[in-house]
């Protein structure tokens, strides 16, 4: 029997990074939960920021490329419903960042990815499961 791929958060940036540079330094994220070996976690919260960055100007996306985009990702995504106040939590010191704690600790997930040093801060707090985009790539090409 397949072990079951490890559930992770992925901060709105490194999603970002992993969808609009398919040759960047994150495609191996993309190619990982696209091939199964990585189950990404969302909530209400985290795909409406995804919904609400994909549409900033900076990036000149067309609506059909966006939903395409979206299309790659939220598939491969397990839903999490987080409630409003999750006991146990480390509290962020940005209020905006506080959904991906949420998600980490209620969706019970291995690791949350971000290159947000706020964030990153808090790993100690919420046992080493915090990790920067390269640590998990890292973690992910181990046998």
């Amino acid at each position: 029997m397949k072990d079951a791929a490890p559930a992770v958060v992925l901060d709105t940036n490194v999603v970002l990074s992993a969808l609009l540079c398919e040759r960047g330094r994150l495609a191996p994220l993309r190619r990982a939960w696209q091939a199964r070996r990585v189950e990404p976690l969302a909530s209400r919260d985290s795909i409406a920021e995804l919904i609400r960055a994909l549409g900033y100007p900076k990036f000149r996306l067309a609506p059909e490329h966006r939903l395409e985009l979206l299309g790659d990702y939220l598939p491969c995504c397990r839903t999490v419903d987080v409630p409003a106040r999750v006991k146990g939590a480390p509290l962020c010191p940005d209020a905006g960042d506080q959904m991906f704690i949420d998600l980490l600790s209620t969706g019970r997930a291995r690791w949350l990815v971000t290159g947000d040093r706020g964030l990153l801060r808090l790993s100690a707090e919420a046992g080493g499961r915090i990790v920067t985009p390269r640590d998990f790539l890292a973690s992910l090409a181990e046998p």
